[in-house]
């Protein structure tokens, strides 16, 4: 077995991370206290992660990036549809 299920772990951990606030965010429709700036370049960053794992033909690089991705876009359109 390769150390491939390390980056699993990983990804499935790190964009959980993401749900609560995707949810709250959802929830309440309340941004006031999310940077903007942050979340812009944060989402760039995801969409440079992504393509990375793209070019490596990394699963669990492309899997969590795909799902963070979204996650912070939702984040990102709440942010700029309600402030």
């Amino acid at each position: 077995m390769s150390g491939e299920w390390l980056g699993y772990v990983a990804a499935a951990l790190t964009t959980a991370a993401f749900v609560p606030q995707a949810v709250k965010t959802l929830r309440s429709r309340d941004t006031r206290s999310i940077s903007l700036g942050m979340y812009l370049i944060f989402t760039v960053g995801l969409c440079f992660w992504l393509a990375y794992g793209i070019v490596l033909g990394s699963w669990p690089m492309i899997l969590s990036n795909c799902v963070t991705l979204a996650l912070a876009l939702l984040i990102l359109a709440f942010k700029l549809r309600h402030g």
